[in-house]
């Protein structure tokens, strides 16, 4: 049976400010699916995810989500936007920042269970503590979010995430200004998630490395152009010269991480030219 299709762009151009980004892109994401999205700074990797979030219209091509046009059924979305840091001093409880995944688009304080609609808060409560647990967060839940760690504060963010159990993950580099350790766990925690709660992922990377063994697809987008597949297809030094036009190597250090060489000024993507 084919896995149905969460996500389709078919010859789909962006450009801002008049200059194009990237053209020809052709995407199925299907449920389930853990897509990659990497490339050079500057080449639109978070405009392609403000594209299937229907913010900004395509110059060329279509683009339909969750069965309709972009931007339709974004409830059905979790989005966590590039990372932001929390003020040390932050006393707001971690779960609290769970439960704006549900209803920070309300105004006021939260209401007392006497009231009308008691049921449904308690559903949202339950939720949020799901959640929670299934990120591995609850020992450090009703901390403030302030005292936590880069690790446990991205770990709520997910959760946040992933509050309106959405049929799309759309993460904007989720492993930035983490340190080794934290991005191998968090990689694998999106990696579970979408295989077991079959959540389709979108996330743009800066290196492709503490997710490789998770992907099933990377888009690696150019100033132009674009190559998508497995990663054993597209993060290879023929498939990279070809799209970059110029001679790029793929090296596997002793670690197994790998190592895009070239030259900087059209291929770096990280500390070492990493894909």
């Amino acid at each position: 049976m084919t896995a149905r299709s969460v996500v389709t762009l078919r010859n789909a151009a962006a450009e801002r400010g008049g200059r194009r980004l990237w053209s020809g892109v052709d995407l199925t994401v299907t449920v389930g699916e853990f897509v990659a999205v990497l490339g050079p700074n500057g080449v639109g990797k978070s405009t392609l995810v403000q594209v299937v979030l229907g913010a900004l219209p395509l110059a060329e091509g279509e683009v339909r989500v969750l069965d309709g046009p972009a931007g339709r059924a974004n409830e059905r979305i979790g989005y966590l936007p590039q990372r932001r840091s929390f003020d040390s001093s932050l006393r707001v409880r971690g779960r609290d920042i769970v439960r704006l995944g549900l209803d920070g688009h309300r105004w006021g304080l939260p209401l007392p269970e006497w009231l009308p609609g008691a049921a449904a808060r308690r559903a949202a409560a339950a939720r949020v503590e799901q959640v929670i647990h299934l990120v591995g967060a609850s020992a450090y839940a009703d901390r403030p979010v302030g005292e936590l760690s880069g690790g446990e504060q991205q770990r709520l963010l997910i959760a946040q995430a992933l509050a309106s159990a959405p049929d799309l993950l759309l993460l904007d580099e989720p492993l930035d200004s983490l340190d080794l350790p934290n991005q191998a766990a968090i990689a694998a925690l999106i990696a579970e998630i979408s295989r077991v709660h079959r959540v389709a992922v979108m996330m743009v990377a800066h290196d492709i490395n503490p997710v490789l063994p998770h992907l099933d697809t990377v888009v690696y987008l150019v100033p132009g152009g674009s190559r998508i597949g497995p990663p054993h297809q597209v993060i290879t030094g023929a498939a990279l010269s070809q799209l970059f036009g110029t001679p790029i190597e793929v090296l596997t250090a002793s670690d197994g991480r790998l190592v895009v060489i070239g030259p900087p000024e059209r291929c770096a993507v990280g500390a070492g030219w990493e894909p």
